[in-house]
């Protein structure tokens, strides 16, 4: 908790030091001087308090209206259902008359809330109801709430299938791919009904299979040492007090690790566009980064559990992930060898995989017929 709240403790004084460079050389006294120093000092001072203000605030949804058709509607959010760890969320526009679509979309856990989608929401709106997991902080989970690692995420995810129905399409973005495949597994194996379609975007089901920097990372380093390098308990500011998490400033500052020149370089072009009143430019660079330095801690055990299972053994990868000791079968009455080999493979894959390439040659046989007719396609 000391290292914790020392930390806090420097994003505070970071915060206060930039609003006292602020005030002071927005002094209009400064205004008779030539020199740009004075509005350069006050600009860095801004924008150094607006940076520091943001890893602490979780963003709003801001999603008040879409347009279809040159229409705008309103649009509503509410509670659906309510975790100590997740909240699911809807998002209705009022529309003249009622869609068929409804999406579920699982927002990833890995140090973002979940208005990082928040663009992928408002496209899909003026066609569908829309469904998001919005996962909470960490920090304001009090600890008599109990552990929440990926089985607990998993079972979570078959918590909200189940209350949405089997007419319901999930889309999974990145981090919570390979457990959106094992929950669907789950209700498939309990002969429970299943999503309609399951959409699975950018994640790790098997983390060998295109190795990126955090595979490798990974790969480097041992449970134990990642529980004593980075893992700390909350600090007595927050209600999680004593929970071990896996902080978000510390995810931070991984990700702006990877690129330090180019976020270097836009702190310093955002203090220059303050300073010369460059409105647009400035307001573009608040947009990306009061999303970006916004971030929420993971628990320590879900953090820890997702390197071990997910990227160090591979569990999903290998069909071999268990909940609570039971294994979920991800490709039902087929091993290893029965995926490309066999009654499975002739009965249930193969088909699969034929109607997939005739359905995708049939789009090209269209596009194809269209261009030789001059239409466009």
């Amino acid at each position: 908790m000391t290292i914790y709240d020392m930390n806090e403790s420097l994003r505070q004084s970071s915060a206060w030091m930039g609003a006292t460079a602020k005030a002071f050389w927005q002094n209009p006294i400064f205004a008779l001087s030539p020199s740009p120093l004075p509005s350069l000092l006050a600009a860095w001072g801004e924008v150094t308090e607006h940076a520091c203000e943001r890893i602490v605030a979780k963003p709003d949804w801001g999603i008040d209206s879409v347009v279809s058709k040159g229409r705008d509607y309103v649009v509503t959010k509410q509670t659906e259902l309510e975790h100590p760890f997740c909240d699911l969320i809807h998002f209705t526009a009022d529309r003249d008359r009622p869609v068929t679509r409804r999406i579920l979309v699982i927002a990833p856990m890995s140090g973002h809330y979940a208005t990082l989608t928040r663009k992928t929401v408002a496209s899909l709106l003026p066609n569908c109801d829309v469904y998001v997991t919005e996962w909470k902080n960490a920090r304001d989970v009090p600890v008599s709430e109990g552990k929440f690692d990926v089985e607990d995420y998993v079972q979570h995810l078959v918590d909200f299938f189940k209350y949405l129905g089997e007419d319901i399409h999930v889309i999974a973005v990145c981090q919570p791919v390979p457990l959106a495949l094992v929950a669907t597994a789950m209700l498939a194996q309990e002969g429970a009904p299943t999503p309609r379609s399951l959409t699975l975007i950018g994640g790790p089901v098997d983390p060998e299979a295109n190795p990126t920097g955090v595979t490798n990372f990974s790969a480097k380093v041992t449970t134990g040492n990642l529980e004593a390098s980075v893992i700390q308990p909350v600090g007595f500011s927050y209600p999680g007090v004593g929970r071990k998490v896996y902080p978000g400033a510390t995810q931070l500052a991984s990700f702006m690790s990877m690129n330090v020149d180019n976020h270097a370089e836009a702190f310093r072009k955002q203090v220059s566009d303050v300073a010369q009143g460059n409105v647009a430019d400035s307001s573009r660079h608040d947009r990306f980064y009061d999303e970006y330095l916004a971030v929420m801690d993971m628990p320590a055990e879900f953090y820890l559990s997702t390197v071990e299972r997910i990227f160090k053994n591979r569990e999903v990868a290998r069909n071999c992930f268990t909940v609570k000791g039971k294994p979920v079968d991800i490709t039902p009455n087929a091993g290893h060898y029965g995926i490309f080999s066999g009654s499975t493979w002739r009965d249930d894959i193969r088909p699969a995989v034929l109607g997939f390439i005739d359905k995708h040659n049939k789009q090209a046989g269209k596009k194809a017929g269209k261009a030789k007719t001059g239409q466009k396609p």
